[in-house]
Parts: C-alpha cells; sequence; structure tokens
C-alpha cells in the first residue's frame, strides 16, 4: 500500500481543476526568445512585464517600449506601442520594430510544451517567452 498515496497524489494532479493551468503572471518580466520565426540577434535583450495596472513595458533590443493591454482568459490585445528613441545599430533596429510590429498583432497568448509563454497573432507564429 505504500505506492496509493502517490498514485493518489499523481491522480489529484492530473485531474486539478482548469485554475491549476498556467497563468500569465502580473509584475514577472518574461524574455523574449523568438519573434515569429527568427530568433534574436546574439546578445540582444528584450522583455515584458505585465504591470498589474493594464500597462505593459520593457526593452525592445534598443529603446524601452510601453503599451496598454487587454487581458480577458487566454485573450490578449495590446495598443499601439510607443517606444524611447535611440539609436542603435541598424540590426538591431530592424528587430525592434518586427518586436513592436509583432506586440501589435497579438490577440491569444498560452504555454509550449516545455513552458514558454506564446503571444500568438492572428495567422503565423507566435513570440516565445521565458519568465525570467
Amino acid at each position: 500500500m505504500p505506492r496509493a498515496l502517490p498514485l493518489a497524489l499523481l491522480a489529484a494532479a492530473l485531474g486539478g481543476c482548469a485554475s491549476d493551468a498556467p497563468q500569465l503572471e502580473t509584475e514577472r518580466s518574461y524574455q523574449v526568445e523568438w519573434i515569429s520565426e527568427r530568433p534574436l540577434i546574439d546578445r540582444s535583450h528584450l522583455t515584458i512585464t505585465f504591470a498589474a495596472d493594464g500597462r505593459a513595458h520593457g526593452h525592445a533590443g534598443c529603446n524601452h517600449w510601453f503599451a496598454g493591454y487587454q487581458l480577458q482568459g487566454n485573450a490578449l490585445a495590446f495598443e499601439r506601442p510607443g517606444s524611447t528613441r535611440k539609436l542603435c545599430a541598424p540590426a538591431l533596429m530592424e528587430q525592434e520594430q518586427r518586436f513592436l510590429d509583432a506586440i501589435g498583432q497579438v490577440q491569444r497568448w498560452d504555454f509550449n510544451a516545455i513552458g514558454q509563454l506564446q503571444l500568438w497573432p492572428a495567422s503565423g507564429k507566435p513570440i516565445r517567452l521565458w519568465a525570467e
């Protein structure tokens, strides 16, 4: 009978309610790893932090960015993002613009099998992020 308790705990964990599903956390920073079909430029650093007040912000690779967001269940939408106006290398600026464009197209979120947060547009591949 010593195995009964671990099996019961496993069954309870697997049969947990929907509220046990991973949740998008506010006041937590996520680091971008991929934008659509492309990984980030080596050593570039893009982040998203979802503030509890409905504002998101982070680093876009060169500039800091910010936008309002609406979250309802797995639906997620960002307002048009704004950013500071520092200039960086052309490749970083192109990546930053792809990121800001992609944020504006997000419609939903989920977590993949390896725990990455994914922000999905209406069509195409997601922005993939890791919790920092």
